[in-house]
């Protein structure tokens, strides 16, 4: 049985005199439509939370409890990238500017970062390191899982109202076979994100076919 996320990560950066450090995560490059949404944590030392995880070992009801402890005892903040940037930009870069805006709109300028993947992103003046499944090794980029997660989540259910037969309620924008079959029914919306290849595909078609 896999062994939980710790706070081992975060306390050997403290004995190195780093006194505030914060996780990072991000939810959204997978998915056809919506923004890429990063969470920042600080979590106090002496108020951790129970049961932190892993966004995707927990269930809904558990993620949505969690995300609001945290805005009492943690500093958090949230950072995003826009569709449009992320065509602009491609994906990977998309979630490393939507990190380094969660950092900067935390209360309090972290020492360090702890940062979900193998690639930091540009433009960091903090000092950071990259956590390979970081999000399953350190409690705060756990934490910072669980806040980017439930804050995606909830944009997609208002954007689902908005545009509805994409299934975006259920599926979060990913590319499961109901939202496929709907985006070829439907059409593409201007939540889609033209750079993604079943996106432009339909595109393309849609072009030729009015040529």
């Amino acid at each position: 049985m896999k062994s939980p996320p710790d706070f081992s990560f975060e306390t050997a950066a403290m004995a190195r005199g780093l006194a505030l450090v914060a996780g990072v995560d991000e939810v959204g490059r997978g998915p056809l439509c919506g923004p890429v949404v990063a969470a920042a944590v600080r979590l106090d030392p002496a108020r951790i939370l129970g049961g932190l995880n892993d966004s995707k070992a927990l269930t809904p009801a558990r993620r949505e409890s969690l995300f609001a402890a945290l805005q009492e005892v943690a500093d958090v903040a949230i950072g995003m990238a826009s569709v449009e940037e992320i065509d602009a930009l491609n994906i990977l870069r998309a979630s490393h500017l939507a990190m380094v805006r969660a950092v900067a709109g935390l209360a309090r300028t972290p020492d360090h970062l702890l940062i979900d993947g193998n690639l930091l992103p540009r433009d960091l003046a903090i000092s950071a390191e990259a956590v390979v499944k970081g999000d399953a090794r350190s409690l705060s980029i756990a934490a910072a899982s669980v806040v980017a997660k439930v804050t995606r989540d909830r944009i997609m259910v208002d954007l689902a109202q908005q545009h509805p037969g994409y299934g975006w309620e259920r599926n979060a924008g990913y590319p499961t076979k109901d939202h496929l079959k709907a985006l070829g029914n439907l059409g593409v919306t201007p939540h889609h994100r033209r750079s993604f290849k079943p996106v432009h595909n339909i595109l393309c078609q849609a072009i030729s076919i009015s040529a």
